[in-house]
């Protein structure tokens, strides 16, 4: 039998991790409205979305839009200057949907909305716990459990096509983050040197969250999906040490003291 050696070179390495793709929520079926809509973030920040990658979500509709208007509008897009990868994940009539259109579904960005415009779920009712035995009392008091946790911390900058995501958790970068880099949190962002490139907080809907920075000159900053680029920031801004929240739906800046 021959023992020839085999080859367990992958020809190709498959990794899955967070990317940064825009989530086109579609709240009126109105095809012309958004694709203009499209060319004109296109043209107000062409190096942010011109050919960025856009998950189309029909989840804001009352029912999803038949084959012919939803290539009408992804063909729109792509004329826009975006290109539609994915649309998200919904109901089985999405799940046909996406197989007539050849695109593949993604779950997550559906989720996200699910979670902030579901109703509160009721409250359960207290059940009593038993109480626990007594302490030893040679216990130490650090024995309780750990410590909160003091978040993502990042040391080395953050540069060009780099992206760093705090899961579930606030993010902190010590020096700088580049142009073309991406930070991302799903509580708030502290950026301790120049912020260059998109910081987003509140990455999972928490509109409680907020982008502190030492140096702004940001291509985007975004609480909660609500975002602002670098043309729609007062100038005066730029350079300086600002933080970012979002108030009554808006996404406010404004300089530190």
């Amino acid at each position: 039998m021959s023992a020839a050696a085999m080859d367990y070179e992958q020809a190709g390495e498959l990794k899955i991790g967070q990317v940064g793709i825009a989530n086109l929520r579609v709240r009126t079926l109105d095809v012309t409205r958004l694709i203009d809509e499209m060319r004109q973030r296109v043209q107000r920040a062409p190096r942010l979305f011109a050919r960025a990658a856009v998950v189309i979500d029909f989840g804001g509709l009352p029912e999803v839009p038949d084959e012919a208007t939803a290539r009408a509008l992804l063909d729109g897009l792509r004329d826009a200057g975006v290109l539609p990868v994915a649309l998200a994940y919904g109901t089985t009539a999405t799940e046909r949907l996406s197989e007539a259109l050849g695109l593949p579904l993604l779950a997550k960005f559906r989720a996200q909305y699910e979670r902030s415009d579901a109703a509160a779920p009721a409250p359960v009712a207290a059940q009593e716990a038993p109480r626990p035995a007594p302490a030893a009392a040679s216990a130490p008091a650090s024995a309780a459990g750990p410590g909160p946790s003091p978040g993502l911390i990042q040391a080395a900058p953050v540069r060009s096509g780099q992206q760093i995501y705090a899961d579930n958790r606030d993010l902190t970068v010590l020096t700088s983050v580049g142009a073309g880099a991406e930070v991302i949190a799903d509580g708030s962002v502290h950026i301790y040197g120049p912020l260059r490139g998109r910081a987003l907080a509140g990455a999972q809907g928490n509109e409680k969250a907020r982008i502190f920075c030492r140096e702004f000159h940001a291509e985007l900053v975004a609480v909660a999906g609500h975002y602002r680029v670098l043309e729609d920031i007062p100038s005066d801004l730029r350079g300086k040490a600002v933080q970012i929240w979002l108030e009554d739906q808006q996404l406010k800046i404004a300089a530190l003291d």
